[in-house]
């Protein structure tokens, strides 16, 4: 009796519960579906957003660009660096102390004085101490060698600098489609660079009974070195720029056009010039006429044709090398004299005018450095100052390219 009476108590509560609830639920229908649309929506928004936020931070702008820009400016001075090192050590004769090539164990150079005279021992099996060196000191080779493994170790470093942002740039999401292939492409070409650098070295320690000149690296091996690390700073040096520097709104008139086609043909010329060097310090060819502006008491000197055939002078033939190197170089002056005067008649931007003019100052002071090297028989301080003057000459001259391109469509 008494369960059955809890029964219906219990059932008639929750039924008078229910008929409160639908009577509330008609009232505020439209309030409550209302509210239930208006949180569904701000829900899918809140998701909608947290799920954008990542991937929109990682989308190229203008901030990552500068990032970028400022990166490969960098690298393109570790660059510089490394051109400047080799070619003191080309000029001291360091290039071929070390005899063996390993990407991680030369590293670390000899510590103790038996892991000296070992390295020692290798270098003495090889031509350059046979015929030039043979009465060379350890203290001496020491000199030499740490040369040659410091730009070695600094090769490595322009290599890390490349490598190791890429890697880290191309996870948080900096690069756009096209700056992919661009970074691939440099860090394929350090890569290549080093390669290059060993299968030059390697030419200098080959024996050559037949030839009974100085041992030294073939100029064809040296001029790609060197060429394609240009070609490696150029690349960088102007992606840097473009990514930093926005292209100013030009009129494309004809006299711009022009400008703008003299100056890749003037810059042309800076590189060309810059590489016929890497065959005149090759061939040692700035010790053969220390005169200026004739060759001895010639303006076109006997030997300059001596080799047969007679394309084979324009390479090999110390004479013809630097008879070459000189025409280029004031074709150069010439050519930047001319798009410097030429820019005067334009109205230009304020950086370009300053761009074209540094341009002109430094080709000037470039040529007076090559005559005193020349007259002086070549000091290596000097000689040093020369060749960093040619890349100075060739930045400055893809710094006008920069200033001077058309606007991205």
């Amino acid at each position: 009796m008494l369960l059955s009476s809890l029964r219906t108590t219990v059932l008639c509560g929750c039924r008078g519960v229910g008929r409160s609830f639908q009577h509330r639920s008609q009232q505020q229908g439209p309030h409550l579906r209302q509210w239930l649309v208006k949180r569904g929506q701000s829900t899918v928004t809140v998701e909608a957003g947290a799920t954008s936020a990542p991937s929109a931070a990682t989308v190229p702008n203008a901030a990552t660009n500068r990032i970028l820009g400022r990166w490969l400016l960098g690298c393109s001075g570790l660059v510089v660096g490394a051109v400047v090192l080799g070619g003191v050590t080309r000029l001291t004769e360091s290039g071929l102390s070390m005899v063996d090539w390993h990407l991680v164990r030369e590293m670390k150079p000899p510590q103790s004085q038996a892991e000296w005279e070992a390295e020692f021992s290798k270098y003495q099996q090889f031509p350059e101490f046979k015929i030039m060196n043979h009465d060379m000191t350890l203290s001496e080779f020491k000199f030499i060698f740490y040369m040659e493994w410091g730009h070695r170790m600094w090769g490595r470093l322009v290599g890390l600098a490349y490598i190791l942002p890429t890697m880290y740039f191309w996870r948080k999401g900096y690069f756009s489609r096209s700056m992919k292939g661009k970074v691939l492409g440099l860090c394929g070409f350090v890569f290549f660079q080093g390669l290059l650098g060993w299968y030059m070295v390697k030419s200098g320690l080959e024996e050559k009974p037949e030839s009974y000149d100085i041992p030294r690296v073939s100029q064809y091996r040296l001029s790609a070195h060197l060429g394609s690390a240009l070609l490696l700073y150029c690349a960088s040096l102007w992606t840097g720029l473009t990514l930093l520097r926005p292209a100013h709104k030009l009129a494309e008139t004809k006299q711009l056009l022009q400008l703008r086609r003299f100056a890749k043909g003037t810059g042309a010329l800076v590189f060309l010039t810059a590489l016929s060097g890497a065959f005149v310090a090759g061939l040692d060819a700035g010790l053969v006429y220390n005169s200026f502006p004739k060759m001895g008491e010639r303006w076109i000197p006997d030997d300059l044709l001596a080799f047969s055939p007679s394309l084979k002078n324009f390479f090999e033939n110390p004479t013809t090398v630097q008879f070459d190197h000189r025409i280029l170089a004031i074709s150069s002056l010439t050519a930047i004299t001319g798009l410097y005067m030429f820019s005067r008649r334009m109205v230009l931007p304020r950086r370009a005018k300053i761009a074209i003019s540094l341009l002109a100052a430094m080709a000037y002071t470039q040529v007076a450095l090559g005559i005193s090297t020349l007259l002086l028989y070549v000091p290596t301080p000097l000689a040093a100052t020369h060749q960093s003057g040619s890349v100075a000459l060739l930045t400055l001259a893809i710094w006008v390219l920069a200033e001077l391109r058309k606007l991205p469509k």
